[in-house]
């Protein structure tokens, strides 16, 4: 399972770790829509309005336990990268203490809150029940939930994109297979498809289990490792707490352009609605290079080798902004008949066309704020990351929307240019911490600067 990420081509191994994780990520986006597929093949509107609101729900709290879980992936990926198999193992095992006992914390407080989450999301009457049934039924499903992540963050932070891939592609194909027995077969709804996604989540679990037993890792885990450790747990914290909350506050800041747009009319709601489903595909690529310049560069710096760790972000951050000028340009030209796949209504065609073209040249700056982001996690300053994002979502991002929401009731384009224009806050921000740890690191350090190719 291990693998030294820290010798070889620069480029071609972020092009091969970095594939499997691109792949896992159109699984995952995958797994959330095969719920919503399948009920609206057999149920009507209120069930699908409660398996959207609930998977709304469950996403923040996933995207929010893979931040918390980056401290896993950068605390082996540095022992690894030193050779130190020892501080690895106690890594692998502080994690499992930490999330053992956040699960079942979230899992009790989550199901006790229930109701008033249901509440605070203003699901419609009509879906209320469904969305308890929903919500709760994943909510006992949490301890899966989270081993499947923490699994998955240690075999990246030991050099192996692909394991995680085949576990998730286990979990997709589980998750349809049972929808399709619990929602078509069963006709149980709402509760049909929760049943399905943690049921899935299980056997991904048992799977993972089973290969980890199995293979050779060189890294044991005794009662030794698996007793708390004050300086492993808090480095663990100080890396993950950070990536957790600025995740979070992500995905409130949606939530609220949603709020947004929903005032402006159904059209508009749908509209905007189309294009962040399509938005999230178009992020496979940058989403995936944050958690391959993480993985990697963590290696490196436990190497030493803090001039691999430069060219990675150098790489990663080039292939994002390729990819982001070839969507920007191709949502230009043809941004309509994409948002076309979604509505047949020909307003909401025109209104996703118009926030498209402003919103798709986020690809580009998000891509390299994400890069960014995962060198600084890499070097446990985590902190960086949240507060760039941070600063671009109260001081550009969520005001420009309003404004423009406000301003300009014809058009969503201006709409749109919001997330860009907060993202383009972000990569000023990264470039000037980027430089700042540079020269810091660098310092009466002989040959600090020099790359290898």
């Amino acid at each position: 399972m291990e693998k030294n990420l820290t010798t070889g081509s620069v480029f071609k191994t972020v092009l091969y770790f970095s594939l499997p994780y691109i792949l896992s990520y159109f699984l995952q986006t995958l797994y959330g829509m095969a719920d919503l597929f399948i009920i609206g093949q057999f149920n009507g509107v209120e069930s699908t309005t409660a398996v959207s609101v609930g998977s709304q729900v469950m996403h923040m709290l996933t995207v929010m336990l893979v931040g918390l879980a980056m401290g896993t992936t950068v605390m082996v990926g540095q022992a690894v990268g030193a050779g130190k198999r020892e501080e690895a193992s106690y890594a692998i095992g502080n994690t499992v203490i930490l999330f053992m006992g956040l699960s079942v914390f979230l899992m009790i407080g989550l199901l006790l809150a229930v109701k008033p989450i249901v509440t605070v999301m203003s699901t419609p009457a009509e879906a209320v029940s469904g969305t308890v049934s929903y919500l709760t039924i994943c909510f006992i499903g949490i301890p899966f939930i989270t081993a499947y992540n923490i699994i998955s963050s240690i075999f990246r932070g030991m050099g192996d994109s692909k394991s995680p891939m085949y576990f998730i592609a286990v979990a997709c194909v589980a998750n349809i297979v049972l929808d399709y027995l619990f929602i078509g077969g069963m006709g149980l709804g709402p509760a049909g498809a929760a049943l399905g996604t943690t049921i899935s989540q299980t056997v991904s679990v048992a799977v993972s289990l089973f290969v980890i037993l199995k293979r050779k890792t060189g890294i044991a885990l005794t009662k030794r490792e698996i007793r708390p450790r004050r300086r492993t747990m808090a480095g663990l914290l100080k890396i993950g707490i950070p990536i957790a909350l600025q995740d979070g506050f992500i995905q409130i800041a949606f939530i609220v352009i949603t709020v947004i747009a929903n005032k402006r009319g159904l059209n508009d709601a749908a509209a905007v609605g189309i294009v962040e489903k399509i938005i999230g595909v178009l992020f496979l690529v940058p989403s995936s290079m944050l958690q391959t310049v993480s993985a990697l560069c963590a290696q490196n710096i436990g190497a030493g080798k803090h001039d691999r760790a430069r060219l990675t972000l150098r790489y990663a951050a080039a292939l994002t902004v390729i990819w982001g000028i070839g969507a920007s340009i191709l949502m230009q030209l043809d941004a309509e008949p994409f948002v076309g796949l979604f509505s047949e209504n020909m307003q909401v065609v025109a209104l996703g066309g118009q926030y498209m073209r402003g919103y798709v040249w986020d690809t580009i700056l998000a891509g390299i704020h994400f890069c960014f982001s995962g060198y600084f996690c890499a070097y446990g300053w985590s902190a960086i990351s949240f507060i760039h994002n941070s600063v671009s979502i109260v001081c550009v991002r969520v005001p420009l929307a309003y404004l423009a929401s406000a301003y300009f009731a014809d058009t969503l384009f201006p709409m749109g240019i919001a997330s860009p224009a907060g993202s383009a806050l972000s990569v000023v921000i990264c470039v000037c911490a980027f430089l700042w740890m540079t020269g810091k690191r660098c310092k009466n350090v002989p040959g600090c600067g020099e790359e290898e190719s």
